[in-house]
C-alpha cells in the first residue's frame, strides 16, 4: 500500500485507488483500518469530499450514513463473533478531532484485552499500538476482512 492514498482517503476510495476500501454503501465507503491491534477494525468514510461534520450533511443523507455505520457495526459484530470467540461487542464512534472529513469507526471489543483497558475507550490503548508494524494491516488480516465484507453483502440483501 503506497502512502499517497492516504493524503486524500476520500478521493482514493472514489478514484479506486484506496486499498482499504471493502464496499461502497450507500453514504460512504467500508474500509478495513490501517492498524488492527483489535482484529476487525473498520472506518467508515463519508462519499462526498470536503464533508467535515454529521451536521454538513442534507437530513436524507445524514440518515444513509448513520445506517451504512449501523450496517458496518453489525458486520464487524458478526464477522468477529465467528472469528474469534473472546468476541464482546463493538463500538461506534464518530470523533473528527484529528482528520478533517467525516468518518465513524467500528472498533470490536474483546475478552482478552488487558484488564485495565477492555472496559475503557480504546483511544487510552498507548500510542504505539497506532505505529508499531505488528499490529499493521497485512495479508493476515485478509480472511477477517473477507468475513465482513461477506456480512455486509448478505445484510444487504
Amino acid at each position: 500500500m503506497g502512502a499517497d492514498w492516504r493524503q486524500d482517503r476520500v478521493g482514493a476510495a472514489l478514484r479506486g485507488v484506496n486499498p482499504t476500501v471493502m464496499r461502497r454503501l450507500s453514504a460512504g465507503f467500508a474500509a478495513v483500518g490501517d492498524v488492527q491491534f483489535l482484529p476487525g477494525y473498520c472506518v467508515l468514510l463519508v462519499d462526498e469530499p470536503g464533508v467535515e461534520r454529521l451536521s454538513e450533511l442534507s437530513a436524507s443523507r445524514r440518515s444513509a450514513f448513520l445506517a451504512d455505520m449501523d450496517l458496518l457495526g453489525e458486520a464487524v459484530e458478526r464477522a468477529c463473533r465467528e472469528s474469534d470467540p473472546a468476541f464482546r461487542r463493538v463500538n461506534l464512534e464518530i470523533l473528527g478531532n484529528t482528520d478533517s472529513f467525516l468518518h465513524a469507526h467500528v472498533w470490536p471489543r474483546y475478552e482478552w484485552e488487558p484488564a485495565e483497558l477492555v472496559g475503557m475507550p480504546v483511544w487510552l490503548y498507548p500510542r504505539e499500538h497506532w505505529r508499531d508494524a505488528r499490529f499493521r494491516l497485512g495479508s493476515r488480516h485478509d480472511g477477517l476482512r473477507a468475513g465482513i465484507a461477506r456480512w455486509l453483502d448478505r445484510l444487504r440483501e
